[in-house]
């Protein structure tokens, strides 16, 4: 690796601040007319951070991934109960979901990654140790965190060779990497491309979002309205779905009369849910807004379809389908498939699903299904939907791998627990 990767670049340092400061201003001026960048610039403008006199530090880029290593900080809250446990989260998504968690003492969002923010920020809080999940990587605060001698673990991590860490120009960024006191990452090609670079401290644990989901799938919240609109029938469920995947499911239905179907879009702004309440048979739909206050007589035996307009419900939702779609595969990448295939089912998605390891795994043991179009959708479904050996042969599947890659969580807290 070059020499100058142990030493920070100052050229690249200042292209990094500049890069800070431009995302900042382009933020700002989303939030004239967006909610969420409205939500991202005004929550760290008002938010005052307390000071503590210890405190263990989790980090999420958002609210999939407080999801994915929420196991972890149950068990080092059950671990180390003398500190305060401090929540950051970069996005206003993750951050306004979970505000009020009662896993912590304090949620924040994670301030602009400037030099003065992060002394000031760890400073108050006093963290014996700090916990990122997967993704996030800011200079300032790692550097921040060595310079106090405050242990960093990243869990669930995962890389792969186009990542900026392993280009000629990633100085900078293979410097955060030395900044970190342990990786836990989720495959041996992570473990390889770190040690490409001369990153040694690594284990290969797996991904706890297995052990969250798997723990979610045996004691899952029971949903009443939900087993009286299914009423025994077939159920196919389409989670976190975006435009282009509910137009695909709307052309489905009309093919299953004997299937219901439940559709939780992953945004459910009016203008969307009204939106796809248009595209969907008029008649034999309802929201879940409408149902919940009925008598399940007045409508199970003529509602097939339902549209979810809340947040919350789909990882128990999941317990009463028979097959998923998870959405997202048409854009950035797909949603969580293993919350579905915990409770032992089919999961299908759409083409964008390479970044997703559990994704690959379930294609290639045939417990996923990847499609690219409404026709490749409709005979995917429609061998799964018609043939029930072949649907139950998947469901078992995608069932038995999420149990088989369990244990990311407690190999971390072992880790853990012999250093503290």
């Amino acid at each position: 690796m070059p020499d100058e990767d142990n030493n920070t670049n100052p050229k690249m340092l200042v292209l990094y601040n500049i890069g800070i400061t431009l995302y900042y201003v382009l933020v700002y001026v989303a939030s004239l007319y967006k909610n969420k960048a409205k939500l991202w610039i005004k929550g760290r403008r008002l938010q005052q951070v307390q000071p503590l006199k210890s405190s263990i530090w989790f980090h999420f880029a958002s609210l999939g991934e407080f999801e994915q290593g929420r196991p972890v900080l149950e068990a080092v809250k059950h671990e180390y109960p003398q500190h305060a446990i401090v929540i950051t989260f970069f996005s206003p998504s993750g951050y306004e979901a979970r505000k009020n968690t009662p896993l912590a003492n304090a949620v924040y969002y994670l301030p602009l990654d400037r030099a003065a923010n992060a002394q000031k920020f760890i400073s108050a809080i006093n963290p014996v140790m700090a916990i990122f999940t997967k993704y996030e990587y800011w200079y300032h605060f790692f550097n921040q965190l060595h310079k106090q001698h405050v242990p960093l673990y990243i869990i669930s991590g995962i890389f792969r060779p186009g990542q900026v860490f392993f280009k000629w120009y990633g100085g900078l960024h293979r410097k955060m990497l030395k900044l970190v006191t342990w990786f836990f990452v989720q495959d041996i090609p992570s473990k390889h491309l770190l040690h490409n670079v001369g990153i040694t401290n690594v284990t290969i644990s797996g991904d706890t979002r297995f052990d969250r989901v798997w723990a979610n799938a045996q004691q899952p919240k029971e949903l009443p309205e939900i087993a009286a609109f299914k009423n025994g029938q077939k159920l196919f469920i389409a989670g976190s779905t975006w435009p282009a995947d509910e137009k695909l499911i709307a052309g489905l239905i009309t093919q299953h009369p004997d299937w219901k179907f439940i559709i939780a879009p992953h945004e459910i702004g009016e203008d969307k849910v009204s939106r796809l309440v248009n595209i969907l048979p008029k008649e034999t739909t309802l929201r879940f807004s409408q149902i919940s206050h009925l008598n399940p007589d007045s409508y199970r035996d003529h509602v097939s379809h339902l549209i979810i307009d809340n947040i919350g419900m789909l990882s128990s939702l999941y317990q009463y389908a028979d097959i998923a779609y998870i959405g997202g595969g048409f854009g950035a990448g797909i949603h969580n498939t293993l919350e579905a295939a915990a409770f032992g089912m089919p999961v299908i998605f759409g083409p964008k699903y390479d970044k997703f390891k559990e994704a690959r795994d379930l294609v290639e043991l045939k417990g996923g299904f990847s499609i690219d179009s409404q026709d490749k959708l409709n005979a995917v479904a429609g061998l799964l939907m018609n043939d029930e050996d072949t649907r139950h042969a998947s469901a078992v599947i995608a069932k038995n791998y999420v149990e088989q890659n369990i244990g990311a969580t407690e190999a971390i807290r072992k880790y853990i627990k012999e250093r503290h």
